[in-house]
């Protein structure tokens, strides 16, 4: 059986910059959150759904940029 693509990449942006790079199952609780810190930021999906072991790897990979 094949790993459930559940998970989002996303960027959490206020106006052009990025202030978060993450992960989630559910972007708009995850968008609502950043909107505490941040009332103007809005997401930014990056990609398509995919496993979280990808997305994982993907956002260590941002993170190291």
């Amino acid at each position: 059986m094949s790993a459930k693509r559940d998970t989002y990449k996303y960027y959490f942006k206020v106006g052009n910059k990025i202030v978060r790079i993450g992960i989630t199952n559910d972007l708009k609780r995850r968008e609502g959150e950043h909107r505490r810190e941040w009332p103007n930021g809005h997401i930014v999906q990056v990609g398509n759904r995919t496993t979280k072991e990808a997305a994982r790897q993907w956002e260590r990979e941002q993170q190291n940029k």
